[in-house]
């Protein structure tokens, strides 16, 4: 029978502080942190590496995206970031190596937003390094492969934020971004909120659910 998850409310100092306890020298260590788009994962994420260094690596679900004209052949291309649009099984690999830490390098992929595709062997992750962070929207997902996640890492957070505060971050995004406030309008409220209820409807499988106060 499933725990019902913690909930916390903290600053993002104190997030951070929260995960430096999880390291444990001489050990790997992963720590997941999954949220609706528009939830603050980068940031903190962001946050993570600046406050612990060279003793932690994020390594996210982002650089598992399928390519684009794999999408196209298969006619996903409009639904890039569905959960079926990822390469769960490397994902799931990359995750199994990161645990193991038996290389002396690991190397993962990482997304690139600009262009739109992954890059790969762009993250290196030594065996050294005690804490690994994974983030992402389908890593408490129960089904697709997504659902193998939560047994390799060591914690499962999810990061919760009030709907209007997280559109409303999505929207700007958006516009900084170039695209007309019409179609970012549109696109924040019918595709980022359509992932926002899938992913929302597994937070209960996590083992942390974390409000950050701006």
């Amino acid at each position: 029978m499933s725990q019902t998850p913690r909930r916390i409310t903290a600053t993002i100092d104190e997030v951070v502080e929260r995960v430096r306890a999880m390291i444990v020298p001489g050990r790997r260590r992963v720590l997941a942190i999954v949220g609706s788009p528009g939830a603050g994962k980068s940031t903190l994420c962001e946050a993570i590496e600046r406050g612990l260094g060279d003793q932690v690596v994020v390594a996210g679900m982002d650089g598992f995206h399928l390519d684009n004209p794999i999408l196209l052949s298969r006619g996903r291309r409009e639904d890039k970031g569905a959960p079926d649009t990822f390469d769960v099984d490397g994902y799931l690999a990359m995750l199994r190596r990161l645990v193991a830490a038996e290389e002396a390098i690991t190397y993962a992929p990482r997304f690139d937003r600009e262009i739109e595709t992954s890059i790969g062997s762009a993250i290196a992750v030594p065996r050294d390094v005690p804490l690994v962070v994974t983030e992402g929207t389908y890593l408490l997902q129960p089904t697709g492969g997504w659902e193998l996640v939560k047994d390799l890492v060591d914690e499962v957070w999810f990061l919760d934020l009030p709907t209007d505060v997280r559109q409303g971050r999505l929207l700007d995004r958006r516009l900084g971004h170039g695209d007309d406030e019409e179609h970012a309008r549109d696109w924040v409220l019918r595709v980022d909120q359509a992932t926002a209820d899938r992913v929302d409807a597994t937070k209960d499988r996590a083992d942390l659910i974390v409000t950050i106060l701006d």
